[in-house]
């Protein structure tokens, strides 16, 4: 029972990061890697902010600022200086690494003592039923911004982009503009998902932002899989659950004994068979389908 509900808690801070990689990954079709940088600097903002005073609503507000900003960084130099999508998602992070640690003036900031994080001002229980329900009403909000932003007319002009940018540009919708206001929310939630990590953690780490692209693209692929042909909200919701299912299988390897130091290549692995299912579902659809035609056949010739 622990291993569920710490699971649907951590599932629902990992969310918000699978959203924001969905935004740029299913939306403008790019695998952005910011992300690896983004989701430390969420927590080093919130981190120092915190341990300077400020209240955690505003770190956490920060923190998403900070993440916007490294998402205007990539898209700037993805459609201004027309460097490559994925080149430009590795440099920002590289970058990021230095300026995480010069935020942070560490490598590992702790928040102990008297430091009050945003789960401490809603305290529901213990700390793991406060970490989800504060989660899930973050979470909600998120979504129905999101879903409200995507049906305006700029929202509307940013997804049309990602279908077709050459039809875009030839109706008059400024493509560059709209993909760096991709980048920049889904950046924003990206560090919005490291601020609330540090929060229930205790503590910001330089390296919490490494593997958190496969984290993500696990949590949208195990999303697909389980229903399809969803609208963009509904989709939105599905990754929720797809967050949950992938920390409840790491929580199990981990429970079952599995040597921490082969957890990296685990996530590897079980991303690599995730992203095969489509093909094996399509496979054996078509298996199906030949033996289908071949027994309506058969039946036809014995008649």
């Amino acid at each position: 029972m622990d291993i569920l509900t710490s699971s649907i808690s951590l599932g629902f801070l990992w969310s918000i990061m699978a959203i924001g990689v969905y935004l740029t990954f299913r939306i403008l079709d790019i695998a952005d890697m910011t992300a690896e940088g983004s989701f430390p600097l969420g927590a080093a903002i919130t981190a120092h902010a915190l341990t300077k005073g400020m209240g955690p609503i505003q770190a956490t507000l920060l923190g998403f600022a900070g993440g916007a900003l490294a998402g205007l960084v990539s898209g700037f130099l993805t459609t201004k200086l027309r460097i490559p999508d994925l080149l430009s998602g590795i440099l920002t992070m590289t970058g990021l690494y230095s300026i995480n640690l010069f935020v942070m003036g560490q490598a590992n900031v702790p928040l102990v003592g008297n430091i009050k994080t945003i789960f401490d001002l809603f305290p529901i229980g213990s700390s793991t039923t406060t970490t989800i329900v504060v989660g899930a009403v973050i979470v909600a909000i998120v979504i129905a911004l999101l879903v409200f932003f995507f049906n305006t007319e700029m929202g509307l002009a940013a997804r049309a982009v990602g279908n077709n940018e050459n039809m875009s540009a030839a109706n008059g919708i400024k493509a560059d503009n709209m993909k760096m206001i991709v980048y920049m929310i889904s950046n924003g939630l990206i560090a919005l998902s490291g601020s609330l990590m540090a929060q229930t953690n205790g503590y910001a780490d330089i390296s919490m932002g490494i593997g958190t692209i496969v984290i993500a693209l696990a949590a949208i692929i195990i999303a697909e899989i389980l229903l399809r042909h969803l609208s963009f909200g509904q989709r939105l919701v599905t990754i929720i659950v797809g967050a949950i299912i992938y920390r409840f299988i790491i929580a199990l390897v981990l429970f079952w004994g599995v040597d921490p130091n082969a957890l990296r290549l685990f996530y590897a692995l079980m991303l690599a068979v995730f992203l095969a299912l489509p093909l094996l579902q399509q496979k054996v659809r078509q298996a199906q389908q030949r033996r289908r035609n071949a027994k309506t056949f058969k039946e036809g010739n014995n008649d």
